[in-house]
């Protein structure tokens, strides 16, 4: 099932992909058991969103060895956890803004995991019952402020480095898929998910044994080398075999 959360003359909407129409379901899927009114709006006519507003959008660094290794960052035995804010959240389509502070913005295509339902100290073999499903991200980071800075934070945080969407897929299991990125159509990352050191199930299981994740929450997975910087004018497209590709221009 593909779900996209989306504005239509105004208003906010959660559909289901047929037949290449939405079909509008009546409020949250996930709070209304996938009650749809029974409403079809095409692909033309609304605006498509980031596919959940989550209360956090917790984020998984160093997961692709390949890509610790370029920044010349170690690896630890447990993920390693950081936090970006809800106002750095946008949808496909939307602009990436360049913040004046750095000088060297970078791209990072993540595969993102969007929770179903509260989840607290539960192990790896029960995180996909606590899946919804899985869409993308772009972890945009300004990465001279990543090391010139104690904490993560400022580096991860401007408005618009989230970009994420373009929908949910439900149906999604992690299974070897590619994940890439492009800057203008030039490649700039390609590898199997299937390198990461930490696993979807496991990072769920992990991160709820930490924290309590709640529905709509996500997960950000990590990116694999290849990290690149992006200006002014770039188009940004990140993507995930069997899901689909995130596209955002830079401004």
């Amino acid at each position: 099932m593909r779900i996209a959360r989306f504005n239509h003359n105004g208003e906010v909407k959660y559909g289901v992909f047929d037949e290449g129409e939405l079909v509008v379901f009546k409020d949250h899927p996930l709070a209304h058991d996938y009650e749809t009114t029974g409403e079809r709006i095409a692909f033309d006519e609304i605006r498509f969103l980031a596919p959940t507003f989550p209360s956090k959008i917790v984020c998984i660094g160093k997961n692709y060895a390949a890509h610790a290794n370029e920044l010349g960052l170690s690896i630890e035995s447990e993920p390693t956890i950081f936090f970006k804010p809800t106002s750095a959240l946008v949808g496909p389509g939307e602009a990436i803004l360049i913040p004046p502070q750095s000088n060297q913005i970078e791209l990072e295509a993540e595969l993102t995991i969007v929770i179903s339902k509260f989840a607290k100290n539960i192990t790896k073999e029960q995180a996909p019952e606590y899946i919804w499903g899985f869409t993308i991200s772009n972890d945009v980071t300004a990465r001279d402020l990543q090391f010139s800075d104690d904490q993560w934070a400022r580096s991860k945080a401007f408005d618009t480095f989230c970009p994420m969407g373009p929908w949910i897929e439900t149906d999604f299991v992690p299974n070897g898929q590619i994940i890439s990125s492009t800057i203008d159509g030039i490649q700039h990352q390609s590898a199997s998910i299937d390198t990461m050191l930490h696993d979807p199930y496991e990072i769920v299981a992990y991160v709820s044994q930490n924290m309590t994740l709640v529905p709509g929450d996500v997960i950000l997975t990590g990116t694999p080398a290849g990290i690149s910087r992006i200006v002014a004018g770039n188009t940004v497209e990140c993507s995930v075999e069997g899901i689909g590709t995130l596209s955002n221009p830079v401004r």
